[in-house]
């Protein structure tokens, strides 16, 4: 067994990195009445950096966005976007921040040309130029009306709008949504070129496969807090999936939750069973895993198989941990 596959403990995010954040949230509560939405919530992004939020529906991750534009106000805790206060200083943070929500609101009536236009008299010098440039690459057609666009097309204007402002974060709110595959890849293509450029990207959705191509940093919300947050490199390095296959009759697979655990050094995270075979993921794999299983199964443990998880397995295993 190659010692690489277990963990070699190297954490690429320990490198010295740029003192200041683009975004700072310390111990941010957020209620609604009586409903807590976010629960606590601390995170950094750091500049040029690609930050995603993943977690199910109504977890909090449109909230945290709306909070981080300025929309509205924690309950408690401390948010700080360019080392500013975004309810004190909405304006001044909008202007460097492009903003693309899951459903883009956009004049129907407008071309996609003269959408354009319209948009340059608020925006900075250059606006329009950068804008038709960004439409020749998402294949826009300037004379196209904007109600005669598939979903897929509208939010291409939404990207090339936001993309033409040449702002210093983007932020999108599931913007993958309900679109198709082609679209899709684009659209994740151009967030990645971004990412390449410098360009710092706060990235919402459920989509893990989309987010693991493009995102170096993920956070996974689930009821209000996170329950993992770390670079998608160290998530390759440190965390193992062993498949286990055990011959007997064992029962209730949650009896032999400790004797997994004890396998992984740093966490345990979740099981799966399929017949004989138990799936079984974790943080920091003990190099003398096997010999661990072997000591408590004995010759019921049949054999073993190690592997990298998805972001995917990943996901659903902390989705599904109990606490």
């Amino acid at each position: 067994m190659s010692e690489n596959i277990l963990n070699d403990g190297y954490d690429p995010s320990n490198l010295a990195q740029p003192s200041v954040n683009v975004v700072e949230f310390q111990d941010v509560v957020k209620k609604y009445g009586s409903k807590t939405v976010l629960d606590g919530v601390s995170f950094s992004i750091k500049p040029g950096s690609v930050f995603a939020l993943l977690g199910e529906n109504g977890a909090g991750k449109t909230t945290t966005i709306r909070m981080v534009l300025g929309e509205t106000a924690p309950t408690s805790g401390l948010i700080r976007v360019f080392e500013q206060n975004p309810m004190k200083r909405s304006k001044d943070i909008r202007e460097r921040i492009g903003f693309i929500p899951e459903s883009p609101t956009l004049y129907e009536y407008m071309t996609v040309g003269q959408i354009g236009k319209f948009a340059s008299a608020f925006n900075k010098k250059g606006y329009l130029q950068r804008y038709a440039k960004r439409c020749e690459e998402l294949g826009l057609n300037p004379k196209d009306r904007i109600k005669s666009l598939s979903k897929g097309l509208k939010a291409k204007t939404s990207l090339a709008l936001e993309l033409a402002r040449d702002p210093d974060v983007l932020v999108l709110d599931e913007p993958t949504s309900g679109l198709d595959a082609l679209v899709r890849r684009q659209i994740l293509s151009d967030v990645a070129e971004l990412g390449a450029m410098g360009k710092t990207i706060l990235l919402s959705s459920h989509q893990t496969a989309e987010v693991e191509r493009v995102a170096d940093q993920v956070a996974f919300l689930k009821n209000g807090k996170f329950v993992l947050m770390d670079s998608i490199e160290n998530l390759r390095r440190m965390t193992r999936v062993v498949d286990a296959t055990i011959s007997g009759e064992v029962g209730d697979a949650a009896a032999l939750e400790p004797l997994f655990a004890s396998i992984f050094e740093e966490e345990y995270v979740g099981l799966e069973r399929y017949g004989l075979r138990y799936r079984i993921l974790g943080r920091k794999l003990a190099r003398n895993y096997e010999e661990r299983l072997r000591a408590s199964l004995g010759d019921r443990l049949l054999k073993t198989e190690i592997s990298v998880p998805s972001l995917e397995d990943v996901f659903v295993a902390y989705m599904r941990k109990r606490r």
